[in-house]
């Protein structure tokens, strides 16, 4: 899936979550796209002659709840050794990562996700798949992929509303 719904998912969990203290809004929103898109960094792993249907391959260990755990782990040590609240910036980085694994089940192509590595690298559907897969690379700018982005905009549009509705500000 292009990171379109990825994107929206990453803003509207920063509007659903309040930052915790320490961090500013824009920050915080910042820390949660990243953390709603960072498992799409494996398709280097084309670059590198790693083979799709690896256990490190797109869509493999990098889009697993291992992973997303492991990830929020380690956002939660740099958060306490910021002073910041660690357990709320790694669950909520953990849980927000963990969708990008859950949407992708959610697309019409691929292999599949390997959602259990490192338990088993066996790759996962969901059973209802409303999803187009999304050209990798620069195709992805090609009529077919824009297209594609364009659905996927429809699709999250809640989500988009959600994360950039206007605040308002309390009367003083």
């Amino acid at each position: 899936m292009p990171s379109v719904g990825h994107i929206a998912v990453g803003l509207a969990a920063a509007r659903a979550r309040r930052p915790p203290a320490g961090i500013r809004r824009p920050a915080w929103a910042a820390l949660l796209v990243v953390c709603s898109c960072l498992p799409d960094l494996d398709v280097i792993a084309f670059r590198f002659g790693i083979p799709y249907a690896a256990p490190f391959g797109h869509r493999g260990a990098v889009h697993s709840l291992a992973f997303a755990a492991i990830c929020g782990l380690l956002i939660g040590l740099v958060g306490r050794a910021m002073n910041l609240p660690a357990l709320s910036l790694g669950m909520t980085g953990a849980l927000v990562m963990a969708s990008h694994g859950i949407l992708d089940t959610l697309t019409d192509g691929g292999l599949g996700i390997a959602l259990l590595w490192p338990f088993s690298n066996a790759r996962y559907f969901a059973p209802w798949r409303p999803i187009p897969v999304a050209p990798i690379g620069a195709s992805l700018f090609a009529a077919r992929g824009i297209h594609l982005m364009l659905h996927e905009c429809v699709l999250f549009s809640p989500f988009f509303v959600m994360g950039l509705w206007p605040r308002t500000t309390a009367a003083t």
